[in-house]
């Protein structure tokens, strides 16, 4: 059995994502932001879903390797399409690669989310899958949305806070924020199982 986290336990988010810490903002607990230094490459036949929780748990246990004393948040997002990871995109070219082979198609968003505190021994990882049905996109439309929004930094190139939400015919999630990038829900869970008290 692990040892309770007090309320003033130091919290800690392991992301550099101004989206995550937007987000992690809505629970309004004081936190202080780190970049993990994690090796991102997908291992070979590793299926979205599992890069995504090795990733966001990497990222709460290198973070947590600096500060043993906290309670440290850990997410990545891949994009899925048909078993396929999508990641971000970083260039013009590569976002309209990816809007062309999710045009008219589901893709489903792996978001997962990690909190690990080295002190009591804490480390559990969940994730939320959101399906987002996308439209048949013509070229003109793609190029508009890109040259608006840039989203190079976002998987899948969908930013749907923003004007990626006009590419999309339908999301089905039971946690809405995750695919802006946190899954609230399922780390406010975690937060509590780690003895933090929300709200």
């Amino acid at each position: 059995m692990h040892d309770f986290v007090s309320p003033q336990r130091p919290l800690v988010l392991g992301s550099t994502s101004p989206y995550r810490r937007e987000l992690l903002q809505r629970l309004r607990l004081p936190f202080s932001v780190l970049a993990p230094d994690v090796d991102e490459t997908p291992q070979p036949g590793e299926a979205p879903r599992e890069l995504a929780r090795r990733l966001a748990l990497a990222k709460a246990r290198a973070v947590a390797a600096q500060q043993p004393g906290a309670v440290v948040i850990g997410s990545d997002q891949v994009a899925d399409l048909a078993g396929h990871a999508l990641g971000k995109p970083h260039t013009h070219e590569r976002a309209l690669a990816q809007l062309r082979l999710m045009s008219g198609h589901s893709v489903v968003f792996q978001t997962a989310v990690a909190v690990v505190c080295q002190a009591t021994g804490f480390e559990q990882v969940d994730l939320a899958a959101v399906t987002v049905r996308f439209r048949s996109l013509a070229e003109d439309e793609m190029e508009r949305y890109l040259r608006a929004e840039q989203p190079y930094d976002c998987a899948g190139s969908a930013k749907s806070e923003g004007l990626g939400i006009s590419l999309l015919d339908a999301i089905d999630s039971d946690d809405p924020t995750a695919l802006v990038g946190l899954p609230l829900i399922r780390t406010c869970r975690l937060l509590r199982a780690a003895g933090l008290v929300l709200p």
